[in-house]
């Protein structure tokens, strides 16, 4: 038995066990608590909720493991969404064919890794703190639009682009799986690639690393640049759901990415982390605010019991540090 107990942990790894404890916890409390909560409705809930929110924390994981932070993800997101319904309109709106979508797809990515490139370049080159540079990207991008749009929603996008944000294919959403494949790519990425090697590496040490031969602003270039193109994905997908743009969609997102990554097991100073258990600590995330709305809390509690987690993983993070460090003394 314990033969097949440090197989298993081998295979997923000691970061899965905080989320899958925390699955369990939610399935179980949630599962009394919660009239209907283990039904069809809730994981369908789930699955459509999920992929704006994952692809948004996928765009926020490879900075963190870099030692940084991307505070732009949502309006980066809105501005790309901004850019493909623009595109839309000036190609007929209601009536815009599959030839401007596509179009518009391309230049809604290509604004979101320019947004990416230029917080790149300038945490790279100049060093200021990547917090205070995507602030600062986050500021303006919120500016910028709330100007092109005077405050107000853009709509008027074509049928087929709704469905594809409520359609599914052999009973499992497109937008999860746009998530899924996002998933595998940043999965491979930082598994396989060398560029996901030297992420961890600059998580780590950027010192060491750059004295080792590594073009680190290349790097981090590059990770700002992926990052913005991931949440240019996500405004697609929020502009398929929602009908509509405007500057300020999904701005309470910011905080559960952040939360969805330390709860995944992502070191918050970088240099160490995976995607798999950031993506069952999503799953867990969303269950956890679709149990509580089963039980009649509003939207405001459930942020309020996020930011509680965070606490909570903090500190159990503490804790597991010092009992480490006891029992290494100890022998």
């Amino acid at each position: 038995m314990t033969v097949l107990i440090d197989r298993a942990r081998n295979a997923l790894g000691p970061e899965l066990a905080g989320p899958l404890a925390a699955f369990a916890v939610v399935m179980v409390v949630f599962g009394i608590a919660a009239p209907n909560f283990l039904s069809r409705a809730t994981f369908g809930s789930v699955a459509f909720q999920l992929p704006e929110l994952g692809l948004l924390t996928l765009a926020m994981l490879l900075p963190i493991l870099t030692g940084g932070l991307n505070l732009a993800i949502t309006f980066t997101a809105n501005m790309a969404g901004l850019t493909l319904a623009w595109v839309l309109q000036s190609q007929g709106g209601v009536d815009a064919g599959i030839g401007a979508f596509v179009l518009g797809s391309v230049l809604a990515v290509a604004v979101g890794a320019l947004s990416g490139l230029i917080m790149g370049l300038v945490i790279a080159y100049t060093k200021a703190h990547p917090i205070l540079v995507s602030l600062s990207m986050m500021i303006f991008l919120r500016g910028l639009g709330e100007f092109l749009t005077r405050g107000g929603d853009v709509s008027g996008i074509p049928g087929f682009l709704a469905r594809i944000g409520y359609s599914s294919i052999i009973g499992i959403p497109v937008p999860l799986l746009i998530f899924i494949a996002s998933v595998l790519i940043w999965h491979i990425l930082l598994t396989r690639m060398k560029l996901g090697f030297n992420t961890y590496m600059i998580g780590s040490n950027i010192e060491a690393t750059r004295y080792s031969g590594i073009n680190t602003r290349k790097v981090q270039v590059l990770v700002y640049t992926l990052s913005g193109a991931m949440c240019a994905v996500a405004g697609i997908i929020m502009l398929a759901r929602f009908n509509s743009v405007r500057v300020g969609h999904g701005e309470s997102y910011l905080l559960i990415t952040v939360l969805a990554c330390f709860l995944g097991g992502v070191n918050p100073f970088g240099g160490f982390g995976r995607v798999i258990p950031v993506f069952v600590a999503l799953v867990v995330l969303q269950l956890l605010s679709s149990g509580l709305n089963l039980m009649g809390a509003n939207q405001h509690l459930a942020t309020a019991v996020w930011g509680i987690l965070m606490i909570t993983v903090m500190i159990l993070r503490w804790l597991a540090g010092r009992l480490k460090f006891l029992n290494t003394n100890r022998g």
